[in-house]
């Protein structure tokens, strides 16, 4: 089974990091950046992908820390 990654997603006026396939937010903040800065670092250790939505909703950007079939050249 593949790993799943770790969502940062808009919940009310709070942003919450939330792992693939779980029902309960594993956390809480004030600010997107602050969840995504803690999100970051739970992928980078489970070497997952990071997932950050938009306010609404929508994945806006996406970053691998995983086996990445496609790493960058340089």
């Amino acid at each position: 089974m593949s790993k799943l990654g770790q969502h940062v997603v808009p919940n009310g006026s709070k942003w919450v990091v939330r792992r693939a396939g779980a029902s309960r937010a594993t956390a809480s903040y004030s600010t997107q950046k602050e969840a995504v800065d803690v999100a970051r670092e739970i992928a980078k250790n489970q070497k997952t992908e990071l997932y950050i939505h938009g306010k609404d909703g929508r994945i806006r950007k996406r970053d691998s820390y995983g086996n990445d079939p496609y790493p960058p050249k340089g």
